[in-house]
């Protein structure tokens, strides 16, 4: 089968792409080897699609090349994806922190690309497993410039067009499909990847430290978690294996092995003055502490301070003023240094890959082979928590979707 564009890779990026060039009188074919379409929408938000978040900017993302997500975040913004929702009249509403969320179920959201799709005449080919790629690249016959061709051999036929477009995504959650494809054709190409490691995803310490708050497992707190120049504000949560809830998440990404994380567990409080209000007090350290924390938690990080810190857990009122002072310290700033993370069956997204310095910022195409695209999470552009990486698969997408 012949077309003007073959994309691989039926996720948010690659369904965004189609559209958009069919949409322009492309001929497309979108290839992909899973059953189910955009199975990584499917399963977002809880299963309402956390699809795009209000305060989208640049410094939401991370990458080796900072600036590379301008051009494409500034031609395909938010409201651009609210208006296409709008003309489908699917509700969504805003939860915390600018984040957007169906109404209905995240079908919706597929239900609504695949219709976009579809009118524009974009011939879809799934449970189609890709093969050999091979390409001829510009070529003059007879002083004519001829175009370069790809020629994509797959389960379901043989498949040839001017663009390729790679939108198969990282190495994040294996279960909806996820596999190294997209790097392997970098490869291929002679394309530059970057670093790549598990983004958003659960961090873990080693057992015989965290032996007592394993039995904790489902004690949340909020607090300001840091590591490096980035701090996050949001839940905290107690796992069997170490430390999750989104501020975990978003750390985790910037998070760099053998370094400590910092966590300010009372940030509404300065408590080297509560514990001076409170310096007459009777009451046991740990149990003044079941204020703010589950008593079970407080017991096990009390312990836990004891030890590592030396000061006992004993009645307020026998803290001196420097104890009081260490204290406070030790709620404001808990270091705890991760032994690594729960990897990439637990995480959301996957930081790095192809490197933006060989691409287009304009269209994401390859500068070095001209008709060879990359987009969505492939690319070494990660977005934070909330939305969004769905951000970026659409933006990249319609960069590309213009192109081609």
């Amino acid at each position: 089968m012949k077309s003007d564009v073959i994309i691989i890779g039926s996720g948010a990026a690659g369904l965004m792409c189609a559209l958009q060039a069919g949409q322009r009188g492309r001929s497309v074919v979108l290839l992909d080897h899973a059953k189910k379409l955009a199975e990584k929408i499917r399963i977002s938000g809880g299963g309402r699609c956390n699809f795009t978040n209000l305060n989208t900017r640049p410094e939401k993302f991370i990458s080796e090349n900072p600036s590379f997500c301008r051009s494409a975040l500034a031609r395909y913004t938010p409201q651009d994806f609210i208006a296409l929702l709008q003309k489908h009249n699917i509700g969504f509403h805003e939860k915390t922190l600018g984040q957007l969320f169906c109404d209905e179920e995240s079908e919706a959201v597929i239900a609504m690309l695949r219709g976009e799709c579809d009118a524009a005449g974009v011939k879809r080919f799934m449970s189609c497993e890709v093969g050999e790629i091979k390409h001829t690249p510009y070529a003059t016959e007879q002083g004519i410039g001829k175009k370069a061709k790809f020629y994509v051999s797959t389960s379901r036929g043989e498949f040839e067009a001017v663009s390729l477009v790679i939108a198969t995504g990282g190495l994040s959650i294996p279960k909806t499909g996820a596999t190294p494809f997209g790097y392997h054709v970098a490869e291929q190409f002679s394309v530059p990847i970057t670093k790549l490691k598990a983004g958003l995803v659960p961090l873990t310490f080693p057992p015989a430290d965290w032996k007592l708050y394993a039995e904790l497992t489902g004690v949340s707190f909020d607090a300001i978690v840091s590591t490096g120049k980035k701090s996050f504000r949001e839940n905290v949560l107690v796992t069997h294996r170490g430390l999750s809830g989104p501020a975990i998440l978003q750390a985790s990404s910037y998070w760099q092995p053998s370094t400590p994380l910092h966590i300010n567990m009372l940030p509404d409080a300065d408590m080297e003055t509560v514990l001076d209000e409170h310096k007459t007090s009777k009451k046991l350290f740990s149990n003044f502490l079941t204020t703010w924390f589950a008593k079970s938690f407080a017991d096990v990080w009390c312990a836990q301070l004891t030890e590592r810190a030396k000061i006992e857990n004993k009645p307020l009122n026998q803290y001196n003023e420097k104890q009081r002072k260490q204290l406070a310290a030790a709620l404001h700033d808990w270091q705890v240094t991760p032994s690594g993370t729960m990897g990439y069956d637990k995480a959301e997204v996957t930081c790095g890959g192809i490197d933006t310095r060989a691409l287009s910022s304009k269209t994401m195409e390859c500068n070095d082979v001209p008709g060879l695209y990359f987009i969505g999470e492939v690319v070494d552009v990660t977005g934070q928590l909330g939305g969004y990486n769905f951000q970026w698969a659409w933006a990249s997408g319609y960069a590309a979707g213009q192109a081609v």
